[in-house]
């Protein structure tokens, strides 16, 4: 997919549809004097649902599109008739989105299987019509239920990848290039930095057809918990994989503080990314002889599993991904995989040029009917 068409935010403007009017009506036939109460109720109003979507892979589709709208509920009529409900609207959205309330940044829902459906706005009920208002003492009313008011919201939608594996490491570290070794992935490899302007996926085969999904992220910096570089835009991703995979250069001055650096850079974006599961791929190692290997064994991080590869030779390649194929199986693996959703500062986020240029629309059918004031518990108190 082309770097322009990567959408991982998206911010919309969401309303379900009204409740329609409860019928005031009364019974009219030839020969039939005072037939009684007989308006039917309204049907109620549309309700927008988010839904997974595993053919989806970015937000591109709802970028052009602001404004999700479901139909108000019909009135009710005579003869007990009920009004039509209003058709509900349902969001697709990738696997792994996260929304969030525009206006406060508070958490809402998380989207991480196919066909898993998220109520996001209930439609208003419908009104009832005269006919259950009726009783002995009043056997002619003449007021119905008006529809409950239709919800809006405006949400921010976020994506966040979905990779059993996640390649963290300092720009030109050979992510992008070991990516494409072990996968059919084909993402942009150059010789300056920041070449990755975009997460790449791809999927790693592994031995007897058995095979993960690793995602390439952009290069972080020190200080992309701050917002230099690209980090903090992407640093969300590496929170959905479930391995990271830590690359660091044999030409780098001090390979453990490197991997310090980076290590540090996750933990002040989210303390809850401490206990990932972590591995340390020294790259570049073919410019390595046995006697050098040794020596930086010797002053590589402890507890860590680590392995000296080379993408260009294939060099250790198939040390790494028995590495990563335990490591994702072990008994206790999943116990540390899942996340914790914090509320977000809305105005840290950059925003597109066009996210709060458009107007969102007004509803002015029924403008003077008064919804709010409306006691609906009294009415349903008088129905029973």
């Amino acid at each position: 997919m082309a770097e322009s068409n990567f959408v991982d935010y998206v911010k919309i403007y969401c309303r379900s549809g009204k409740g329609g009017r409860g019928s005031s009506h009364f019974r009219r036939e030839k020969y039939i004097p005072k037939g009684g109460p007989d308006g039917g109720d309204g049907g109620r109003g549309g309700h927008v649902y988010l839904r997974g979507n595993r053919n989806y892979w970015t937000l591109l589709h709802l970028k052009f599109e602001r404004h999700i709208m479901a139909t108000n509920g019909e009135g009710g009529s005579a003869k007990r008739s009920y009004g039509k409900d209003g058709e509900d609207r349902t969001i697709e959205v990738p696997c792994g989105t996260v929304v969030y309330d525009a206006d406060t940044g508070e958490f809402i829902c998380d989207v991480t299987e196919d066909g898993q459906e998220v109520m996001l706005l209930k439609g208003g009920r419908g009104g009832l019509g005269n006919c259950h208002f009726k009783t002995s003492t009043n056997q002619a009313p003449r007021y119905a239920q008006p529809g409950e008011p239709a919800q809006e919201r405006k949400i921010i939608l976020q994506l966040k990848l979905l990779a059993d594996v996640g390649l963290v490491g300092f720009p030109n570290a050979g992510k992008s290039t070991l990516l494409s070794v072990v996968s059919a992935a084909k993402p942009k490899i150059a010789n300056y930095p920041f070449t990755t302007l975009e997460p790449n996926l791809g999927i790693v085969s592994y031995r007897d057809n058995r095979s993960f999904v690793m995602a390439d992220i952009p290069g972080i910096i020190e200080g992309a918990s701050e917002g230099k570089g690209l980090g903090l835009r992407f640093l969300r991703h590496i929170e959905r994989n479930s391995l990271l995979l830590f690359m660091v250069p044999a030409d780098a001055d001090d390979i453990k503080k490197e991997y310090e650096i980076l290590h540090n850079e996750l933990v002040k974006y989210n303390p809850e990314l401490l206990d990932k599961r972590r591995v340390l791929a020294i790259t570049k190692s073919d410019m390595l002889d046995d006697e050098l290997i040794e020596a930086l064994s010797a002053d590589l991080p402890e507890g860590i599993p680590h392995v000296f590869i080379s993408s260009v030779t294939g060099m250790g390649i198939t040390e790494l991904k028995d590495i990563l194929w335990k490591e994702l199986n072990k008994e206790n693996f999943h116990d540390v995989e899942r996340i914790v959703h914090k509320n977000i500062d809305v105005n840290a986020i950059l925003l597109d040029d066009d996210d709060d240029d458009y107007v969102f629309p007004e509803d002015d059918d029924d403008p003077e009917e008064d919804y709010e004031d409306y006691d609906w518990d009294k009415d349903e108190d008088t129905e029973k």
